[in-house]
């Protein structure tokens, strides 16, 4: 198999687990000028899918820890089939 068939289907599993329905939450504190990224995997050096703006509504799934950070499992609340990945600092439950 290819590398980049590997990479895109492991960052598909990923994305399929964060399907599922989880506890409601918000995206608070990115600021007014800022928005939150939306991730493929937990950490940093994951490729930036969306930017969320404070307010945005989310289903939050599981949450696991990379390098001393919280990630969360997410979808968006308007949008069920979109998911990633975003630090937890940044959500308040609703």
């Amino acid at each position: 198999m290819h590398r980049p068939f590997i990479a895109a289907l492991a960052a598909a599993a990923l994305l399929a687990g964060c399907a599922a329905s989880g506890s409601r939450t918000v995206v608070d504190g990115a600021g007014p000028d800022e928005l939150l990224k939306l991730r493929a995997g937990p950490g940093l050096g994951y490729k930036v899918i969306l930017g969320l703006p404070d307010g945005t509504e989310l289903s939050r799934r599981d949450c696991v820890t990379e390098v001393g950070q919280l990630w969360c499992c997410v979808t968006l609340a308007d949008a069920p089939g979109l998911g990633g990945y975003v630090s937890a600092d940044y959500l308040s439950d609703i």
